[in-house]
């Protein structure tokens, strides 16, 4: 096989920074038709595939072969092309990959990689064809945040058994998936393959490694479940592209930013991509936290249909990129922060079930989002846990108020996935007129209330024992920016009214929700 110009370019440079010995891996992507997991003499190889080994991408040739050079620290793996699948664990976590770790992972508290052994002859990726529509759902779970086997059961329970039977092409979490505890991936993978649908995972800061000393030692665990933590696959025609933006830092800490090889790896995926195609990034850290955003920028900003997912604030939040954050396309970039699923890392009063409430400190449930694609549109709507599909709001005002004062009587709503691309109304009684309602950046009332009551029940009981009733102690609430003010009529008629407040977001979908004010 002769390499592609480009690929030896990169291996040069590849080498000279990193100061490792390289070896030449090649291998196979193939059609596996009797579903056995090698290559038979009767299976064809799949042409035109993209395989990567983190930074170079090469693409299969005219029988599915492909080479790439790799170090004693490499994970390979192929790009799923739209139209195919791979194999999934019984965990259904996505097999797309190989670790390459001839002496294994360096000893950590967590165990990561164990020695793989010399590079084998042919590393070979199995791919089975399957029918993607270009209009699919899918789940994003940002920050299940597991802080032991409890909290693993709180996903579980509140999240997990919803989705299962869902129509959803697959799912993702978006980092933290656990609470500085990598061994538990494994219990926890266990509890969302019930969901049913493959499930890929975002490398986060709770996620690293435990005695990890420098930043390449920092996802070793993570690659032991999953594989790389920067990769790429494509469904339904649109490209996604998961990326690890958690540097750890060997004094302690992290930033968020890419390292070089990724940045690599973005801009060589993506000079293979038809320019027009939908490309979805996720990560954990706010894509605005990173330190070299710019950087991904360039490479994004001639593309007219882009998206990036994160997670991270517990909160959710649109930001739509200009020049303000460095992004100089001619259209704003959407970049979402999901909500999660772990709320307020699972702090709060119990319910009935046990669960903590959970509230995230913008005031919103804790959930996830389900996002639609369709071709180069998408959707996003967000799930409350446990809560009807339609709660998507809650309305502050009084219960009871003297006509003669209810004029300029402050209405605040949190439209929990709402941004400054929300419409939202209100109207009093069943004569009153729709008014518009005004974007305001305020702290969640009740949110605030919660958190009071928590410093309140503390205080009382020094702490003894309040977890068993009271769960963690939440974590003081933020202002946020999907609240809305409006204010109540002046004199309205004595009796009981309704106050209703409709929401239209930016992809046309509607809810409305009620309030019933007594006048006096």
């Amino acid at each position: 096989m002769n390499y592609r110009p480009l690929v030896l370019l990169v291996w040069t440079g590849f080498s000279l920074q990193w100061g490792w010995a390289l070896e030449a891996a090649k291998g196979r992507v193939f059609h596996d038709a009797n579903s056995n997991g090698k290559i038979d003499a009767t299976e064809e190889g799949v042409p035109s595939v993209c395989v990567s080994n983190g930074k170079e991408v090469v693409r299969t040739d005219e029988i599915g072969e492909w080479e790439l050079p790799v170090t004693d620290d490499t994970v390979l793996f192929v790009v799923k092309p739209t139209g195919w699948r791979v194999p999934v664990s019984e965990a259904q976590v996505p097999q797309f990959y190989y670790n390459h770790k001839p002496n294994g992972s360096p000893e950590l508290q967590t165990p990561g990689v164990a020695p793989t052994g010399p590079l084998p002859e042919s590393i070979d990726f199995a791919l089975y064809p399957q029918e993607e529509p270009t209009k699919f759902s899918t789940l994003f779970f940002g920050d299940p945040q597991a802080r032991g086997l409890m909290e693993v059961d709180f996903v579980t329970h509140d999240v997990v058994e919803e989705c299962i039977g869902m129509d959803a092409a697959f799912g993702m979490s978006l980092g933290d998936i656990v609470a500085d505890d990598p061994e538990l991936f494994g219990v926890l993978n266990e509890s969302i393959a019930q969901i049913g649908v493959p499930w890929y995972n975002v490398f986060g800061n709770h996620d690293t490694n435990r005695g990890a000393t420098e930043d390449r030692w920092a996802d070793e665990t993570f690659e032991r479940y999953y594989g790389p933590s920067t990769y790429a696959f494509e469904y339904g025609g649109v490209s996604f592209i998961p990326l690890n933006n958690i540097y750890f830092k060997p004094e302690g800490g992290y930033t968020a930013k890419l390292r070089e090889e990724q940045i690599e790896f973005i801009r060589n995926y993506l000079s293979t991509a038809p320019e027009d195609q939908l490309v979805v990034l996720t990560m954990h850290a706010p894509i605005v936290r990173c330190e070299n955003s710019g950087e991904l920028f360039r490479i994004l900003e001639k593309r007219p249909h882009t998206l990036s997912i994160s997670a991270h604030y517990h909160q959710q939040v649109h930001f739509f990129l200009t020049e303000r954050w460095g992004w100089q396309g001619e259209q704003p970039h959407h970049h979402f922060v999901n909500a999660t699923v772990s709320g307020s890392w699972w702090c709060g009063m119990k319910d009935e079930l046990g669960i903590p409430h959970a509230t995230m400190n913008d005031g919103a449930p804790n959930g996830y989002s389900i996002i639609a694609f369709d071709g180069h549109d998408y959707s996003i709507r967000f799930k409350a846990a446990r809560r009807p599909e339609d709660y998507q709001m809650n309305i502050y005002a009084p219960s009871e108020i003297a006509s003669a004062s209810a004029g300029g009587t402050e209405v605040l709503v949190n439209v929990f996935a709402g941004s400054e691309r929300s419409t939202v109304e209100m109207k009093f009684g069943e004569s009153g007129e729709w008014t518009a309602m005004a974007q305001t950046r305020a702290a969640d009332p009740e949110c605030l209330r919660m958190h009071e009551l928590g410093e309140y029940l503390d205080l009382e009981h020094n702490g003894t024992k309040l977890d068993e009733v009271f769960g963690w102690k939440m974590d003081k609430p933020r202002e946020n920016s999907h609240m809305w003010l409006g204010h109540l009529p002046p004199n309205p008629e004595v009796g009981t009214h309704t106050l209703t407040v409709r929401t239209t977001d930016m992809f046309g979908q509607t809810y409305t929700d009620h309030r019933v004010v007594r006048v006096r």
